[in-house]
């Protein structure tokens, strides 16, 4: 047989392979439609370019670390707590709450915990202090996981505590991002670790062995004292969110006490274990009750294919029987998301949307505006807020249901980063947060149809070349 043939019959096993992948595992017919053919009719480049845009390594290596987490475990305080006992809380609660908490539950597998108290702390100037008065008053532990713990004057202040506090003999442990530690101009860790803190980079970044991942990132942002009280939400740790000047920003974090603590410990336990290669024995949990508000813990990565945060998010809104408020720094919604708000604001629902008038990537900001023509045809409001940059993320259903956390709005939360959201079911929580985004409404403009239907065709041009990456961004 000739070479030719030889090859010839290389290049089209190849192509039948590349199609049959694409065949297999890609989830949209239109995508599906087009790597198939570019496989067939391009068996080399077509292919090759297959291999490197089309196959979902993000899934595949988070599917694989987390397997190779999972045979690490050898204790079992990782398994989720049994939530049986709590079965009777559906009994008490009000009828608009019913469907809300079921869509939580078949997302999670559990049930929400009851007895908590949540206060909103707005900006560095409450979060910080009471970080740092929590961190100062730990008598036997504390856990802290950021994304970015930066090396400024409130980021020392931390550094600080947490050496202090691991001096007079509490336990303490750092967990930051690989990549969010390359943001800071001198790293923490080193000098953490010099005072004898253990801390510990999450899938760190290097050249040699070659280890550069952009995704698969922990964007997940909580703090555990004593196993009692928590915080968590939207906020890194460094200066732009106290200080005045360019680079200033707002933002939001809670401070959570009761039985959700548990949850947030059990998390920053397990991406402990995983990152570290060693397990502690937390603190039994705190189910003390501290209030009458019902939360739980929602967690998402690449490695989970149910995608829970965003599933909720989709079923939450569709479930909405008065109004949905939205806070989010970056929003390139998916054409499921598209869909329910345009839905949900047909139908008469008060969906408003508020995002920052400047964002901090503005290859970002410009993407996000190709989505707003269809939003605003349907009855959905967009509202730009005024500076300084907002870095919030919220979600608001009705008038009972929230969600927070670290997640944004935009793919690279919701499928290619590791994030942690809270749903909380309780009225009094959702008033004061809904007072929250109305009055910044109140200082908002309202981006209009015929503004972004008169853009220009250089710019109209520009946020579609933008758009295009949105599934990256």
């Amino acid at each position: 047989m000739s070479p030719y043939v030889l090859l010839f019959n290389f290049f089209f096993v190849l192509s039948l392979l590349g199609a049959g992948h694409a065949l297999l595992t890609r989830k949209q017919p239109n995508s599906a439609l087009v790597w198939v053919a570019l496989c067939l009719s391009l068996p080399v480049v077509g292919v090759l370019a297959y291999v490197i845009f089309g196959v979902n390594r993000v899934r595949r290596s988070a599917t694989r670390l987390r397997e190779e987490f999972e045979q690490q475990k050898t204790t079992g305080y990782l398994k989720p707590p049994d939530h049986r006992a709590h079965t009777c809380l559906l009994k008490e609660l009000p009828e608009e709450l019913i469907m809300l908490e079921k869509i939580g539950r078949a997302m999670t597998g559990t049930f929400p915990l009851k007895g908590n108290s949540i206060r909103p702390l707005f900006n560095g100037k409450q979060a910080y202090p009471a970080m740092l008065d929590a961190i100062k008053s730990a008598n036997e532990s504390i856990y802290l996981s950021t994304f970015l713990l930066d090396n400024d004057p409130v980021g020392r202040s931390f550094v600080k505590s947490l050496i202090e506090a691991h001096e007079r003999g509490v336990h303490v442990a750092v967990l930051i991002d690989g990549f969010g530690l390359m943001l800071s101009w001198r790293s923490v860790v080193r000098f953490l670790r010099k005072q004898g803190v253990p801390a510990v980079v999450f899938l760190p970044l290097s050249l040699f062995p070659p280890q550069i991942r952009l995704n698969l990132r922990n964007h997940r942002k909580l703090l555990v004292v004593d196993g009692k009280v928590g915080f968590t939400g939207g906020m890194n740790i460094g200066g732009t969110r106290s200080s005045k000047g360019y680079r200033r920003l707002t933002d939001m974090h809670y401070k959570l006490t009761g039985p959700i603590v548990s949850q947030l410990q059990q998390i920053f336990m397990e991406d402990w274990a995983y990152s570290n290669g060693e397990e502690h024995q937390p603190l039994p949990p705190a189910m003390d009750h501290t209030g009458n508000i019902l939360a739980r813990v929602i967690k998402d990565g690449p490695d989970n294919p149910d995608n829970p945060l965003h599933t909720s998010i989709l079923a939450t809104i569709s479930a909405a029987k008065h109004s949905v408020r939205i806070m989010t720094p970056y929003f390139l919604p998916s054409a499921e998301l598209i869909s329910v708000l345009s839905v949900a604001a047909l139908r008469g629902i008060a969906v408003s949307i508020v995002l920052p008038v400047r964002s901090n990537w503005p290859f970002v900001h410009w993407a996000s505006r190709n989505y707003f023509k269809d939003l605003l045809e349907s009855g959905v409001r967009i509202f730009y807020q005024p500076r300084p940059f907002c870095h919030t993320k919220l979600l608001v259903i009705d008038d009972c249901y929230v969600q927070f956390g670290s997640a944004n709005m935009d793919p690279r939360s919701l499928q290619l980063n590791f994030e942690l959201n809270v749903e909380v079911l309780d009225m009094g929580l959702a008033n004061e947060l809904i007072a929250h985004v109305d009055d910044t409404v109140k200082l908002s403009q309202e981006v209009t149809h015929r503004e972004i239907v008169n853009r220009s065709l250089p710019i109209r041009m520009r946020d579609a070349f933008f758009w295009l990456f949105s599934p990256y961004l």
